[in-house]
Protein backbone atom coordinates (compact mmCIF):
# COMPACT_ATOMS: atom_id res chain seq x y z
CA UNK A 1 0.00 0.00 0.00
CA UNK A 2 1.36 3.36 -1.05
CA UNK A 3 0.90 6.57 0.93
CA UNK A 4 -2.35 8.37 0.06
CA UNK A 5 -4.59 11.26 1.05
CA UNK A 6 -8.35 11.76 0.99
CA UNK A 7 -9.83 15.26 0.71
CA UNK A 8 -13.41 16.05 1.64
CA UNK A 9 -15.43 19.14 0.77
CA UNK A 10 -19.04 19.39 1.89
CA UNK A 11 -22.24 21.38 2.14
CA UNK A 12 -23.13 22.86 5.50
CA UNK A 13 -25.38 20.44 7.37
CA UNK A 14 -24.43 17.41 5.26
CA UNK A 15 -22.49 15.96 8.25
CA UNK A 16 -19.25 15.85 6.29
CA UNK A 17 -17.09 16.32 9.39
CA UNK A 18 -18.51 13.39 11.44
CA UNK A 19 -18.36 11.26 8.31
CA UNK A 20 -14.67 12.13 7.91
CA UNK A 21 -14.05 11.37 11.58
CA UNK A 22 -15.72 7.95 11.25
CA UNK A 23 -13.79 7.24 8.06
CA UNK A 24 -10.55 7.92 9.89
CA UNK A 25 -11.53 5.35 12.52
CA UNK A 26 -12.44 2.74 9.91
CA UNK A 27 -9.24 3.30 7.92
CA UNK A 28 -6.99 3.77 10.93
CA UNK A 29 -5.58 7.06 9.65
CA UNK A 30 -5.56 10.67 10.89
CA UNK A 31 -8.09 13.25 9.82
CA UNK A 32 -7.55 16.99 9.91
CA UNK A 33 -10.19 19.67 9.94
CA UNK A 34 -9.96 23.42 10.42
CA UNK A 35 -9.07 23.34 14.11
CA UNK A 36 -6.41 20.68 13.76
CA UNK A 37 -4.81 22.43 10.80
CA UNK A 38 -4.65 25.63 12.86
CA UNK A 39 -3.05 23.75 15.75
CA UNK A 40 -0.53 22.18 13.40
CA UNK A 41 0.30 25.64 12.13
CA UNK A 42 1.10 26.82 15.64
CA UNK A 43 3.24 23.79 16.29
CA UNK A 44 5.12 24.36 13.05
CA UNK A 45 5.39 28.07 13.90
CA UNK A 46 3.89 29.12 10.58
CA UNK A 47 2.08 32.47 10.29
CA UNK A 48 -1.32 30.81 9.95
CA UNK A 49 -1.67 31.42 13.69
CA UNK A 50 -3.00 34.81 12.60
CA UNK A 51 -6.23 32.94 11.84
CA UNK A 52 -6.99 32.72 15.54
CA UNK A 53 -6.81 36.49 15.95
CA UNK A 54 -9.06 37.03 12.95
CA UNK A 55 -11.55 34.41 14.13
CA UNK A 56 -11.71 35.89 17.61
CA UNK A 57 -12.74 39.20 16.09
CA UNK A 58 -15.41 37.45 14.00
CA UNK A 59 -16.77 35.43 16.91
CA UNK A 60 -16.91 38.43 19.26
CA UNK A 61 -19.15 40.21 16.77
CA UNK A 62 -21.76 37.46 16.95
CA UNK A 63 -23.20 35.17 19.59
CA UNK A 64 -23.76 32.55 16.90
CA UNK A 65 -21.23 29.73 17.49
CA UNK A 66 -21.35 28.83 13.80
CA UNK A 67 -20.50 32.34 12.58
CA UNK A 68 -16.83 31.45 12.14
CA UNK A 69 -17.85 29.10 9.32
CA UNK A 70 -18.87 32.12 7.28
CA UNK A 71 -15.34 33.50 7.44
CA UNK A 72 -12.91 30.70 6.44
CA UNK A 73 -9.97 33.09 6.72
CA UNK A 74 -11.36 35.50 9.28
CA UNK A 75 -12.36 39.09 8.57
CA UNK A 76 -8.93 40.50 7.88
CA UNK A 77 -7.60 42.30 4.83
CA UNK A 78 -7.12 40.44 1.56
CA UNK A 79 -3.35 40.52 2.09
CA UNK A 80 -3.72 38.87 5.49
CA UNK A 81 -6.12 36.31 4.11
CA UNK A 82 -3.80 35.53 1.22
CA UNK A 83 -0.96 35.03 3.66
CA UNK A 84 -3.09 32.69 5.77
CA UNK A 85 -4.13 30.71 2.72
CA UNK A 86 -0.54 30.27 1.59
CA UNK A 87 0.49 29.14 5.07
CA UNK A 88 -2.38 26.67 5.30
CA UNK A 89 -1.56 25.39 1.83
CA UNK A 90 1.96 24.60 3.04
CA UNK A 91 0.55 22.82 6.09
CA UNK A 92 -1.85 20.74 4.00
CA UNK A 93 1.00 19.70 1.73
CA UNK A 94 3.14 18.86 4.77
CA UNK A 95 0.39 16.72 6.32
CA UNK A 96 -0.30 14.92 3.03
CA UNK A 97 3.38 14.13 2.53
CA UNK A 98 3.86 12.99 6.12
CA UNK A 99 1.39 10.10 6.26
CA UNK A 100 -1.95 8.71 5.08
CA UNK A 101 -4.71 11.09 6.13
CA UNK A 102 -8.09 12.68 5.50
CA UNK A 103 -8.21 16.48 5.15
CA UNK A 104 -11.53 18.30 5.41
CA UNK A 105 -12.09 21.56 3.56
CA UNK A 106 -9.53 24.36 3.25
CA UNK A 107 -9.39 23.94 -0.57
CA UNK A 108 -7.39 20.76 0.08
CA UNK A 109 -8.79 19.22 -3.10
CA UNK A 110 -7.20 22.05 -5.08
CA UNK A 111 -3.97 22.17 -3.08
CA UNK A 112 -3.45 18.42 -3.54
CA UNK A 113 -4.88 18.13 -7.04
CA UNK A 114 -1.52 17.11 -8.47
CA UNK A 115 -0.85 14.47 -5.82
CA UNK A 116 -0.89 11.09 -7.54
CA UNK A 117 -2.31 8.98 -4.71
CA UNK A 118 -5.29 11.11 -3.78
CA UNK A 119 -9.04 10.79 -3.87
CA UNK A 120 -11.31 13.83 -3.73
CA UNK A 121 -14.82 13.55 -2.26
CA UNK A 122 -17.75 15.97 -2.14
CA UNK A 123 -20.50 15.31 0.43
CA UNK A 124 -23.91 16.91 0.01
CA UNK A 125 -27.53 16.27 0.99
CA UNK A 126 -30.98 17.52 0.14
CA UNK A 127 -32.08 20.83 1.60
CA UNK A 128 -34.61 19.17 3.92
CA UNK A 129 -32.08 16.59 5.12
CA UNK A 130 -29.55 19.30 5.91
CA UNK A 131 -32.18 21.39 7.64
CA UNK A 132 -33.09 18.39 9.78
CA UNK A 133 -29.43 17.81 10.70
CA UNK A 134 -28.96 21.47 11.65
CA UNK A 135 -32.00 21.43 13.92
CA UNK A 136 -31.68 17.96 15.44
CA UNK A 137 -27.91 17.42 15.51
CA UNK A 138 -26.58 20.97 15.81
CA UNK A 139 -29.40 22.29 18.02
CA UNK A 140 -30.22 25.27 15.84
CA UNK A 141 -33.56 27.05 15.53
CA UNK A 142 -35.18 26.55 12.13
CA UNK A 143 -34.88 30.20 11.06
CA UNK A 144 -31.23 30.31 12.06
CA UNK A 145 -30.57 26.96 10.39
CA UNK A 146 -31.96 28.18 7.09
CA UNK A 147 -29.92 31.37 7.31
CA UNK A 148 -26.72 29.54 8.18
CA UNK A 149 -27.15 26.97 5.42
CA UNK A 150 -27.37 29.78 2.89
CA UNK A 151 -24.61 31.92 4.40
CA UNK A 152 -22.05 29.17 5.02
CA UNK A 153 -22.55 27.56 1.62
CA UNK A 154 -22.16 30.95 -0.07
CA UNK A 155 -19.01 31.66 1.96
CA UNK A 156 -17.49 28.28 1.13
CA UNK A 157 -18.33 28.69 -2.54
CA UNK A 158 -16.79 32.17 -2.59
CA UNK A 159 -13.66 31.02 -0.75
CA UNK A 160 -13.21 28.02 -3.03
CA UNK A 161 -13.77 30.05 -6.16
CA UNK A 162 -11.32 32.72 -5.01
CA UNK A 163 -8.44 30.36 -4.28
CA UNK A 164 -9.18 27.24 -6.35
CA UNK A 165 -10.92 28.87 -9.31
CA UNK A 166 -13.88 26.48 -9.24
CA UNK A 167 -16.80 25.62 -6.97
CA UNK A 168 -16.37 22.86 -4.35
CA UNK A 169 -19.00 20.64 -6.02
CA UNK A 170 -17.41 20.85 -9.49
CA UNK A 171 -17.48 17.24 -10.68
CA UNK A 172 -14.48 17.84 -12.93
CA UNK A 173 -12.35 18.02 -9.80
CA UNK A 174 -14.02 15.26 -7.77
CA UNK A 175 -13.72 11.48 -7.79
CA UNK A 176 -16.85 10.84 -5.71
CA UNK A 177 -19.93 12.96 -5.03
CA UNK A 178 -22.31 11.41 -2.50
CA UNK A 179 -25.60 12.32 -0.83
CA UNK A 180 -25.05 11.59 2.86
CA UNK A 181 -28.78 11.23 3.49
CA UNK A 182 -28.78 7.96 1.53
CA UNK A 183 -26.87 6.01 4.17
CA UNK A 184 -26.40 8.38 7.12
CA UNK A 185 -23.11 9.06 8.88
CA UNK A 186 -22.16 5.45 9.61
CA UNK A 187 -23.25 4.07 6.25
CA UNK A 188 -21.68 6.88 4.23
CA UNK A 189 -18.40 6.55 6.14
CA UNK A 190 -18.36 2.80 5.56
CA UNK A 191 -19.16 3.22 1.86
CA UNK A 192 -16.40 5.79 1.38
CA UNK A 193 -13.87 3.88 3.49
CA UNK A 194 -14.47 0.80 1.35
CA UNK A 195 -13.94 2.88 -1.81
CA UNK A 196 -10.63 4.18 -0.42
CA UNK A 197 -9.55 0.63 0.43
CA UNK A 198 -10.40 -0.61 -3.05
CA UNK A 199 -8.37 2.20 -4.60
CA UNK A 200 -5.28 2.17 -2.39
CA UNK A 201 -5.13 -0.93 -0.20
CA UNK A 202 -5.08 -3.42 -3.08
CA UNK A 203 -2.08 -1.92 -4.85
Amino acid sequence: MEKFVVTITRQFGSLGRPIARKMSELLGIEYYDRDIVDQAAKKLKLPVSVVDQEEERAVKQSVNPFSRMMFPLGKGTSNTQDMIFEAQKNIIQFLAEKDNCIIVGRCSDFVLSEMENSIHIYIYASYNARLHHCIEDLGMEETEARRMMKSVDEARDSYHMQYAGYLPDDKRHKDILIDSSLFGVEGTAQFLAEAVKRKFYTK
